[in-house]
């Protein structure tokens, strides 16, 4: 098979796909990229509540 003949084939795929109204891809994509700002902002306060349990520890075992 070659690349060409693959590529027609992604196209006339893609054509066949049923895409969502704009009615509905608008507010998806706001639930999207809220649920992915929220989930950042955990991962960000976790990562640094992380370090600073590391830095507390760091300094707790330093005279060790």
């Amino acid at each position: 098979m070659g690349l060409g003949k693959y590529f027609k084939g992604v196209v006339k795929e893609g054509k066949r796909v049923r895409w969502p109204k704009r009615e509905v891809l608008i507010p998806s994509i706001i639930v999207v990229v809220i649920i992915a700002a929220v989930t950042g902002l955990l991962l960000f306060a976790e990562d640094l509540a992380g370090k600073q349990l590391i830095d507390i520890l760091s300094d707790a075992f330093k005279g060790i």
